[in-house]
């Protein structure tokens, strides 16, 4: 599914010659409704929030930054795949995008869970994400499920938010903080302040799976 280009007509249902006009009016009734939204100045008011560039929004979503700065500068409208991704790079629910005030409570589901794999072109990546609390909105916390596959690389240095705990649910994980490299087991944990550039290796043999918390 493509990203919607404000400059073709969104199709509709293909109608008679002598309904043309009737097209005409469901296609701007269909553009007027997505532009009210304003997703584009909504998605670069978040990127300015975090300092992040075009390029840099591109690194976490996988997408390019000339499409981003289309979507920003509303000459297109995301699909609802590109609008999750987004979301999740800023920690904000889909309904921030659409005005809606989100649940303070959520249950997510096994099956419901978001996935979203680091680096988001590789295969396999260093890791995937599940997020564990994608449907709450206006998150101060990022949950998540990282999966660290055994053929998998190791991650890219990053950093982000404040603070970020580590708890290793299986296998062996380690994480590079600074110049600082802190090899976990089952069942071991960690916390630091992830402004400091971070990265993660997976260990040993095997997948390694643990859970990750964010704060922002």
């Amino acid at each position: 599914m493509k990203d919607i280009s404000l400059d073709r007509k969104i199709p509709v249902l293909v109608l008679s010659s002598g309904e043309n006009g009737m097209q005409n009016v469901l296609s701007e009734t269909l553009t007027t409704e997505l532009e009210r939204y304003r997703i584009g100045p909504r998605i670069r008011a978040l990127r300015l929030k975090k300092k992040l560039g075009l390029v840099q929004l591109g690194e976490h979503t996988g997408l390019s930054s000339a499409m981003l700065s289309k979507i920003e500068r509303g000459q297109l409208f995301p699909t609802l795949p590109t609008l999750v991704r987004i979301a999740l790079v800023f920690g904000v629910d889909l309904d921030h995008f659409f005005s809606k005030e989100g649940p303070r409570i959520a249950v997510t589901r096994r099956e419901e869970r978001v996935r979203l794999p680091i680096p988001a072109d590789a295969s396999p990546g260093a890791y995937v994400f599940e997020s564990l609390n994608y449907a709450l909105a206006d998150r101060r916390i990022e949950a998540f499920i990282a999966v660290f596959p055994a053929e998998g690389s190791p991650s890219e240095p990053h950093q982000h938010g404040t603070e970020e705990f580590v708890y290793v649910i299986n296998g062996t994980l380690a994480v590079m903080v600074d110049e600082i490299e802190v090899v976990l087991e089952e069942g071991d944990a960690l916390s630091f302040d992830s402004s400091i550039l971070h990265s993660y290796r997976r260990d040993g043999s095997g997948t390694c799976t643990a859970l990750v918390a964010t704060v922002a």
